[in-house]
């Protein structure tokens, strides 16, 4: 079984919003891109979030309207043994420093964790924060969690409130 590792962070120190997955998929490896797979809907949830169109834009422009936005991006796994693209296929992980990195973002609010893996890898050493960020689980945005678009929404639409 391969080893497969996480992107580096997409931050910078006016992040407000840090959203956070389990462990990059097949496609997003293989393009060095997080969420490149096309049916995956993070970037279709996204943009209802902040109100632009990140589908429609270029990888990189994706990355620098997200920090405009104050929003961050990273993976609760830095390594693990995985066949395939699943989180249910995830052995032996090996976890980022993901509180480390809300040390050294001032503003942060809030964590989004995308999806139950992620949150369940990334909250539980998080705990030590208290209230001082929120920990926000979300609907997957994989088309394996199959309630579609229009039923995740909402949830995803409730993390406005930390960007204001």
């Amino acid at each position: 079984m391969a080893v497969k590792s996480s992107f580096p962070p997409v931050v910078d120190a006016q992040v407000r919003l840090l959203l956070l997955g389990s462990l990059p998929g097949e496609r997003s490896l293989a393009e060095q891109r997080y969420y490149a797979h096309p049916q995956n809907q993070f970037w279709q949830l996204l943009s209802g979030v902040i109100g632009r169109d990140l589908v429609a834009l270029a990888y990189d422009a994706r990355l620098a309207t997200l920090l405009q936005a104050h929003i961050g991006l990273w993976d609760v796994v830095s390594s693990a043994r995985r066949e395939g693209s699943l989180d249910a296929a995830i052995r032996d992980p090996i976890g980022n420093d993901v509180a480390g990195l809300v040390r050294a973002l001032p503003h942060l609010r809030a964590i989004g964790f995308n999806g139950a893996t992620a949150f369940r890898h990334g909250s539980a050493g998080l705990q030590s924060l208290g209230d001082a960020v929120a920990l926000v689980p979300l609907p997957s945005s994989s088309p394996l969690h199959t309630i579609g678009v229009a039923a995740k929404q909402p949830a995803w639409n409730g993390l406005r409130r930390y960007l204001d």
